[in-house]
């Protein structure tokens, strides 16, 4: 089966109420089996418009991707943010098909 991934791009407005929300929401991500993959670090953008911070969040599959975005612990978790940041997010099933010289 094939993995699920959050990708998420987000610009820290606050960061007191995004650490709040930072502090609450590792309880959905492990209950949903959620390990980090990507957590800020160095990038450079080279094609169309970026923010300040990107996220990739693997999960056991899509829906347990899906199940912990729509969860009462995620939903309390982003709460705690209140608009202390903007964020673009998307829920994606990973790929499993042959790769590139296979």
């Amino acid at each position: 089966m094939a993995k699920g991934y959050w990708i998420a791009r987000v610009d820290v407005n606050d960061a007191e109420s995004y650490k709040n929300y930072v502090a609450k929401n590792g309880i959905a991500f492990a209950k949903f089996g959620g390990r980090f993959v990507v957590r800020g670090g160095k990038f450079e953008t080279l094609a169309g418009v970026s923010r300040a911070r990107n996220v990739v969040i693997e999960f056991p599959s899509y829906d347990q991707a899906l199940a912990c975005w729509h969860s009462p612990e995620y939903q309390a978790a982003k709460a705690e943010q209140k608009g202390g940041a903007i964020m673009d997010a998307i829920v994606i099933e990973g790929y499993e098909g042959p790769q590139p010289g296979e």
